[in-house]
C-alpha cells in the first residue's frame, strides 16, 4: 500500500471515528444528530452575542408581561432540568446552563434562544401569547432548540461542508476567526445582531414536539398550543408573515402534528406537580 493510500485510509477512519463520537440522541424524539463542537465553547461565544443584543436593546423588566415571562421561563426550565437529570444519557444537555429570560421592548413578533439557556422574547409576541399557557408554548419551543442543540448541529453541518470533516481541530486552534464567522452564520449574528437565522423545518417540527412536552411537564396545558399557532397563523396570512414563522412548517401541518402528539403530552401534564 502506498503512503498516499495509507493516509487516505487513515483520514477515512479518523472522520468515521469523529462522526461516531459526535453523534448523540435528542431527548424526547430520539433522533440522532451530529454535534462536532464542544457545547461549552458555543455557550461562551453565544453569551457574548446575547449580552451584545441586550446592550443594544431596550428591555422591559417590570410589569405583567415581564413577570409572566420570568415565571413561565423558570417553571419550564426547572421541569426540563429535572427531567433531563433523571436520564444519564442526557445529563450533559443542561451542564453549565444558566437560564436567563429577557423581554425586549420591540413590536417584532419573534423569540429566540441561544446555547446555555439564554432566551429572548420581543414584546410583539406577547400580544399573541395572551396568557401563561401561550407564553409556555413559545418558551417550550425556544428552550427546545437550546436543549436539542440545534445551533451546534447547524454549525457542525457548516463545518463539514465548508471546512472538511477533519477540520475541527484546525478550526478550534488555527482558524478561530473562520470558526466565529461560521458560528455567526449558524446563529444569524452579524449585520443584524439578534436576528436569528431560521432553523430548518425539521428542527422546527422537533422543537414543536419537544416544546409541547416541556410545557406539559411544567404544568401548562398543552391543549393551548394549537390555539396559539392558530392565532399566529392568522398573522401570517398577509404578504409578509411574522419573522417567527420563517421557514416554519405549514400552519395546518404544525397544528395537526401538535394534535397528533397531544395524548403523549397529556400524560406529562397529568403527572405534573402544577396544573
Amino acid at each position: 500500500m502506498s503512503i498516499r493510500s495509507l493516509k487516505t485510509q487513515l483520514l477515512f477512519y479518523a472522520i468515521a471515528a469523529l462522526f461516531l463520537w459526535a453523534c448523540a440522541h435528542v431527548p424526547i424524539t430520539g433522533r440522532k444528530q451530529l454535534n462536532l463542537l464542544p457545547e461549552s465553547q458555543l455557550m461562551a461565544s453565544s453569551l457574548t452575542s446575547y449580552q451584545q443584543v441586550l446592550s443594544n436593546s431596550k428591555l422591559i423588566t417590570t410589569g405583567a408581561d415581564a413577570q409572566r415571562m420570568q415565571k413561565v421561563g423558570k417553571d419550564i426550565s426547572m421541569a426540563i432540568t429535572n427531567y433531563i437529570n433523571k436520564n444519564a444519557d442526557h445529563k450533559h444537555r443542561v451542564k453549565g446552563y444558566q437560564w436567563e429570560f429577557n423581554l425586549i421592548d420591540e413590536k417584532t413578533v419573534n423569540a429566540w434562544a441561544m446555547p446555555g439557556g439564554k432566551i429572548a422574547f420581543y414584546q410583539g409576541i406577547m400580544d399573541i401569547a395572551k396568557n401563561d399557557h401561550g407564553v409556555a408554548v413559545i418558551m417550550g419551543h425556544e428552550i427546545a432548540h437550546a436543549i436539542a442543540r440545534h445551533g451546534n448541529e447547524r454549525l457542525s453541518q457548516l463545518l463539514t461542508t465548508q471546512m472538511g470533516g477533519l477540520a475541527l481541530h484546525v478550526a478550534l486552534s488555527e482558524k478561530p476567526q473562520k470558526l466565529q464567522e461560521l458560528a455567526n452564520r449558524a446563529y444569524g449574528i452579524g449585520t443584524q445582531v439578534g436576528v436569528m437565522l431560521p432553523f430548518s423545518r425539521m428542527h422546527e417540527s422537533e422543537a414543536d414536539k419537544m416544546g409541547l412536552m416541556f410545557m406539559a411537564m411544567a404544568g401548562y396545558d398543552p391543549r393551548e398550543a394549537p390555539k396559539f399557532w392558530q392565532r399566529m397563523s392568522k398573522l401570517g396570512a398577509g404578504s409578509r408573515p411574522p419573522e417567527f414563522l420563517s421557514t416554519h412548517p405549514n400552519p395546518h401541518t404544525r397544528i395537526n402534528n401538535l394534535n397528533n402528539w397531544m395524548d403523549e403530552a397529556m400524560v406529562y401534564f397529568k403527572n405534573s406537580s402544577k396544573k
